[in-house]
Formats: structure tokens, sequence, C-alpha cells
């Protein structure tokens, strides 16, 4: 399991009855999480005051039922800052398990000792893009949704990266990569976080499990001649880790040699000191 020990500004304080109790700087929240089965065990004084309840609806979907918090507050990750924004489907607008992989991609870039390009895909709030950004890569920035990429821009000021090389790109990053094929670009290191589900430009409904076959291939194709990093994201419970990672071994390991390794994401819980699973990756590094 990999996992990120440098968190001040979040902890994952106690899990029970298919909720998380989590601190997000001066907020406690509590959050639905399916991986969390066990009944009974609440036992964080936290509970009691929460500043954020959200629960999931019985027709589906869910809110807020309790909401003490402003409507955005800032929290920080070493050098890095991040805007938060509780929103309509539960998530602040950012997943903290994901620093393991900020911490290693960032010491790949900085051990190059030379100049590294990132696609960071399926992009989000950009925290993979302030992290590359930091360790001085440059990136560009894909995602579907304008408002994420506008809280992406938020973060990068926030962590001083304003006026870095950071190219920021709404649109669909299946089609963008295509026309990044088309016309000749390529990179040494690409990131990729995409949904379990999605709708395409044309409205029709997508599976990762169905598409992430020609995805890693097409993506695979804008890797260059000296590739250092490529990086697959599921929070799919129906894709494992190894599966990802049986297809970057024929997509890119074929291809360039170097090393796969795949993994769950985890986040250790205060009152426990257990790790409670919160997505998978899988990573394939070359290094020279």
């Amino acid at each position: 399991m990999w996992t990120s020990e440098h968190w001040k500004d979040y902890e994952l304080l106690d899990t029970n009855d298919g909720e998380r109790l989590e601190r997000w700087g001066d907020y406690i929240l509590i959050r639905p999480d399916p991986q969390v089965i066990w009944h009974g065990v609440a036992k964080h004084p936290a509970w009691q005051r929460a500043d954020g309840i959200y629960r999931r609806s019985n027709t589906g979907g869910g809110r807020w039922v309790k909401n003490k918090m402003p409507e955005s507050w800032n929290i920080r990750y070493g050098e890095l800052g991040f805007v938060l924004r509780p929103m309509g489907f539960k998530h602040t607008g950012l997943f903290p398990e994901q620093a393991a992989n900020w911490d290693w991609f960032s010491g790949l870039i900085r051990k190059a000792d030379r100049p590294i390009r990132v696609l960071n895909l399926f992009a989000y709030t950009g925290g993979a893009t302030v992290a590359a950004a930091k360790a001085g890569a440059s990136v560009v920035h894909v995602d579907a949704a304008k408002g994420m990429v506008a809280q992406a821009k938020e973060n990068a000021a926030l962590s001083g990266l304003a006026d870095a090389p950071i190219r920021y790109i709404v649109d669909d990053c299946k089609k963008f990569v295509e026309r990044e094929i088309r016309r000749g670009n390529h990179y040494e290191g690409i990131i990729m976080d995409p949904p379990s589900y999605g709708r395409g430009p044309g409205g029709e409904v997508w599976k990762l499990e169905d598409c992430v076959d020609e995805l890693i291939a097409l993506t695979a194709q804008l890797l260059s001649d000296r590739p250092l990093f490529f990086l697959v994201n599921s929070y799919t419970t129906g894709l494992s880790p190894l599966t990802m990672s049986y297809l970057i071994e024929l997509k890119v390991r074929s291809r360039f040699g170097g090393h796969v390794e795949s993994g769950e994401l985890g986040l250790r819980v205060t009152q426990t000191g257990a790790y409670l699973p919160c997505g998978a990756s899988s990573r394939w590094t070359c290094e020279y």
C-alpha cells in the first residue's frame, strides 16, 4: 500500500458505519465511504462536533445535512496550496491519498536533471499538476469540466505557480490525445486519473473497463523517446491494479523497458492506526 505521512492539514480521524471522519484544516467533515463496512467502532470524540455531514439518499445522490463550513477555505501540503469547496456529490475538490503519487513522481522529476514535459489527463482540480510543476516540469492540464480547470488555476496560484509553465485545456481527454498524436507532440511523463463512468462529447455513456485498453494504447503513443514515468489511477472496484499493470506492461514496458508496479492507495486512520484503502495506482518508470 502506498501512503503519504506528510499531511498536516488533512487527517483521517476515524471510520465507522459507512462513513469517514476527517479533518480538513480547521473543519471536521463526515462523508460516506463504501469501503467502510464495519459497524459500532466510532470512538473519536470529533464525531459529535462535525462542521459538515454528507448523507446519501436512498433514492440516489445525497446532500449536506449539516453545513457549518465556509463556501471555501485553503489547506497546504508542504509547498503546495489548495482551495477546498464542498460539492454536491460529497467531494471537497481534493483526494488526499494522491499525495503518495505526488511524492513519487516529484522525486523522479527532480532527479531527472533535464526538461520534463508532463501530460495530466482527467486532471480535476490539479493536485498532480501543481505537484509536477513545483518539481520543475512543464505541464499540460486537461479536463472536460471548465469549473475544475478554473479551480486548478487557483491551486497553482496558491502554490506559487501562477506563472509556471502550465497549459490549461478544457476538452474531452481522448479527443485531445488523438489530436496530440496527429500534431506529433510528446511527453516524458503521463498521468491519467479517469473516472469509473463518464459521458463523451455527444452524451454517450462509457465505462472505464470498456475503454481503458484503447485509452492507454493511445496515450502511450505520446511518450517521448526518453520517457520518465506513466501513472494510471483507478477508483473502479471491478478493475484491479494488476489488470492496469498488465495493460501498461503491454503498451509501455514492452516498448521502453523499465519497471511496472501496482498497489492500493491508503490513508492512516488516527483512531486505530490501521489504513483505509482509497483506490489504486499502476506506475511505470524508466530512469536513465
